[in-house]
């Protein structure tokens, strides 16, 4: 075999091509397994992405419903006693009203929506100020449905 230089190459070669086939092997299941997460990553980021912004969705609407509530009785009642509420009051529940008018609610990929948002807020408890009231948004109310709170 010393004298033949070019079996030894061969050999070398092909013991090198069974590691590397080796190490390939690996290389592939790695990146099959890569794909597979992340295919399977996505599919559940648009799961629960759409769970978040349901219930996400579901709070906002609720707290602006719960404001144009608030707007509807102080308009009520300002119909039936206009000198019900101070001039400055009445002024910020005319501005509330249409702030809450042009809130972005069906945008909800509009920029100004948090700041919107926020300032409704504001205006609201400068409103409840104003009024002498202490109300403020606390949500939808948490019921207990264990059989020790019915009893």
């Amino acid at each position: 075999m010393a004298g033949m230089p070019g079996l030894e190459i061969q050999r070398r070669g092909e013991e090198e091509d069974i590691f590397d086939s080796t190490v390939h092997l690996e290389g592939s299941h790695f990146e099959q397994g890569f794909q597979d997460g992340f295919r399977d990553g996505v599919e559940l980021g648009k799961v629960e992405g759409r769970e978040v912004g349901l219930k996400t969705g579901f709070e906002l609407g609720e707290e602006i419903g719960f404001f144009r509530g608030c707007v509807n009785i102080w308009n009520a009642v300002l119909q039936k006693d206009p000198s019900a509420f101070s001039a400055r009051a009445q002024r910020n529940i005319r501005v509330f009203d249409q702030q809450l008018n042009n809130y972005p609610l069906k945008d909800p990929q509009d920029e100004r929506l948090q700041d919107s948002l926020d300032s409704l807020r504001s205006k609201f408890r400068l409103i409840m100020s104003l009024l002498s009231i202490q109300l403020d948004y606390q949500g939808l109310a948490k019921v207990d449905h264990t059989e020790d709170s019915l009893f």
